[in-house]
C-alpha cells in the first residue's frame, strides 16, 4: 500500500457510495431479474469496479478512501444479505420521511418515480424479523475486505474504510419479546462484521440514518423517541466493544437526497446521542442549506478528548460543484470551535446509496466536487497553520 505523505494538514475522505459503471449495473439488474449470469464474471467486474473507483478517489484528492460501495445494490438488499432471521414484507412500515411526503405530496410523487427510488434497481422493500438473527456476510464481508485491500494496492492513501449498517437499520421486530432483545441479536451478529473489517486493517463506518429519522419523522412522543434512541446507541456500543474507537467512524444523515427537507431534526436535539457511540470520528451533514448554519453548536458542546469531527462541507444533493474558498470557509469554522487537529473534510452523505443507472448528481460533477474538496481543504491548512 502507498502511504499518502502525512504531516499537519485537514485530510479529505467522503460518506462511502459512489455510482457503479454501466457494465456492472447490468450484471446487477440480470441477478435480480433472475436472468443467468456467470458467478466468475461478476465478481471479477466488481472487482475491477472497486479498483477503479478507488483510483478515481486518490486521483481526485480523497485521503481516506473506501470501496464506494460497488458491490452493494443498496441498503435493503444489503441488509438481507447480512442478516438471517428476516423476510421481506412489503407495506410493513411507513415510509420514510413521511411527514416529508405529506407535506409536499406533488414533490415527492415526481420525485419517487423519477429520481432515488424510482431510478433503483432494486425496490427498497422493508424486511421484518421472523425467527433467531444470525449474521450470514461471512463470505460477502470478506470479498468487500479482499476487493478494497487490492484495490489499495499502488495508491496514495491516509487511510482506509468499509461502511456497514448499524444495528437500528435491521427492519422491524416479529419474532422477539422486546425491542430491546431484537436489538442486541442483531447486534451480535453485525459485531461479526465490524470485527472481521478491523481485524483486516480497515476503518469500519457505522451508517445510521436512523437516529435522525427517529427524531425527524418518529409519531413517538419525546419520552418514547429518547428512550428508543438511547436503546439503538446501547445496541451499537455492544456490537462495537473491543474495537479500539480509532478504528470506528460514525456517520448519520436524514435520508433524504435533494428534497425541501423542513422536518430535519437540529443537530443539537441529537448531538447528545450521537457523541455517546464510541467512535473516534463523528460524520453529519453540514453543508445543505438546511443546516450549515449548526456549526454555531460546537459553540457550547465541547467534542470528547480524543475524537475527531467529519463535518460535510460539500453536499450529495445538489449538482452545484462548491468554491474552495467556501469549502475552506467551513473547515476553519470548524476547526476554530474544536481544533484544527480534530477536523477532516467530508461530504453530506453518499453519492449513490442505491445502485442506479441515474444517480441525483452526475458522475462527473461528483469528481470536481472531490477535487474542490481537495482544494478547500489546501486552503483551510494554510489559513489553519500557515
Amino acid at each position: 500500500m502507498s502511504k499518502a505523505p502525512e504531516g499537519p494538514r485537514i485530510l479529505t475522505t467522503h460518506v462511502g457510495s459512489l455510482p457503479r459503471p454501466k457494465h456492472l449495473l447490468d450484471l446487477m439488474k440480470a441477478r435480480l431479474d433472475g436472468r443467468p449470469s456467470d458467478p466468475t464474471e461478476y465478481s471479477g467486474t466488481v472487482h475491477d469496479a472497486v479498483r477503479e473507483i478507488v483510483r478515481l478517489q486518490a486521483e481526485s484528492g480523497i485521503d481516506i478512501v473506501t470501496d464506494g460501495e460497488q458491490g452493494k445494490l443498496g441498503f435493503y438488499v444489503y441488509m438481507r444479505e447480512r442478516l438471517g432471521g428476516f423476510e421481506p414484507r412489503p407495506g410493513s412500515r411507513s415510509p420514510a420521511f413521511a411527514k416529508e411526503i405529506e407535506s409536499f405530496p406533488e414533490y415527492y410523487q415526481d420525485y419517487f418515480g423519477k429520481a432515488m427510488l424510482g431510478a433503483s434497481l432494486a425496490p427498497m422493500v422493508p424486511f421484518v424479523c421472523t425467527g433467531p438473527v444470525r449474521y450470514t456476510g461471512q463470505e460477502a464481508v470478506a470479498r468487500d475486505i479482499r476487493n478494497l485491500k487490492d484495490a489499495l494496492q499502488g495508491v496514495q492513501h491516509s487511510g482506509a474504510f468499509l461502511p456497514a449498517a448499524a444495528p437500528s437499520g435491521a427492519g422491524t421486530n416479529d419474532y422477539y419479546k422486546t425491542q430491546e432483545e431484537f436489538l442486541h441479536a442483531v447486534a451480535e451478529a453485525m459485531g461479526e462484521e465490524y470485527r472481521a473489517i478491523v481485524d483486516a486493517g480497515l476503518t469500519v463506518q457505522i451508517d445510521d440514518p436512523f437516529v435522525t429519522e427517529l427524531f425527524s419523522y418518529s409519531k413517538l412522543d419525546g419520552a418514547a423517541r429518547r428512550r428508543a434512541g438511547e436503546q439503538s446507541v446501547e445496541a451499537l456500543n455492544y456490537a462495537l466493544r473491543g474495537i479500539p474507537p480509532d478504528r470506528i467512524r460514525y456517520h448519520t444523515c436524514y435520508g433524504i437526497n435533494e428534497g425541501p427537507r423542513v422536518h430535519d431534526v437540529a443537530i443539537k436535539d441529537i448531538l447528545h446521542l450521537i457523541l455517546k457511540v464510541n467512535a473516534g470520528a463523528y460524520s453529519f451533514e453540514a453543508a445543505n442549506p438546511r443546516h450549515e448554519h449548526e456549526y454555531h453548536v460546537w459553540e457550547s458542546v465541547k467534542l470528547p478528548e480524543g475524537k475527531s469531527i467529519i463535518p460535510g462541507v460539500v453536499t450529495h444533493a445538489s449538482n452545484i460543484v462548491e468554491h474552495p474558498e467556501l469549502i475552506a470557509e467551513r473547515l476553519v469554522r470548524f476547526a476554530q470551535l474544536v481544533g484544527r487537529e480534530h477536523v477532516i473534510a467530508g461530504c453530506d452523505c453518499g453519492f449513490s446509496s442505491q445502485a442506479s443507472y441515474t444517480p441525483e448528481v452526475h458522475p462527473t460533477v461528483i469528481w470536481a466536487k472531490f477535487r474542490a474538496l481537495r482544494e478547500g481543504a489546501r486552503l483551510a491548512t494554510r489559513l489553519l497553520w500557515e
